[in-house]
């Protein structure tokens, strides 16, 4: 019988990308897991920062509800990240595995750097 290959452990978030990750888990109510958060720089002729694509994987009825819960307050959120305005945050997909109680949510956030 063959085993099924491990995923790499994601690398933990320092600074703001942590921050960030703790601010959504948190409106999430601490449930569910990142499973994927890339970055890249962003910028404009008056604005600067960083866009951020995140993959949340919810399993389990409770962590499930908490998903729900994300999905309907993610774009109204005022996020509280030192240094940082959220300019822009997204709901971009929903997955929902019908075999399981699971939920998967992309969500891409905008973070601009504030003076």
């Amino acid at each position: 019988m063959r085993a099924e290959p491990i995923a790499p452990a994601r690398q933990p978030r320092r600074g703001n990308s942590a921050r960030l990750e703790r601010a959504v888990l948190a409106l999430a109510g601490d449930h569910g897991r990142i499973v994927e958060h890339r970055e890249r720089s962003w910028a404009s002729i008056t604005f600067s920062g960083t866009r951020h694509k995140l993959v949340i994987d919810f399993e389990g009825a409770t962590a499930v509800e908490a998903g729900e819960e994300l999905i309907a307050r993610l774009e109204d959120h005022e996020f509280s990240i030192p240094g940082q305005l959220v300019a822009d945050a997204a709901i971009k997909a929903v997955e929902r595995v019908a075999s399981t109680t699971s939920l998967i949510v992309h969500a891409e956030l905008l973070l601009l750097e504030a003076e």
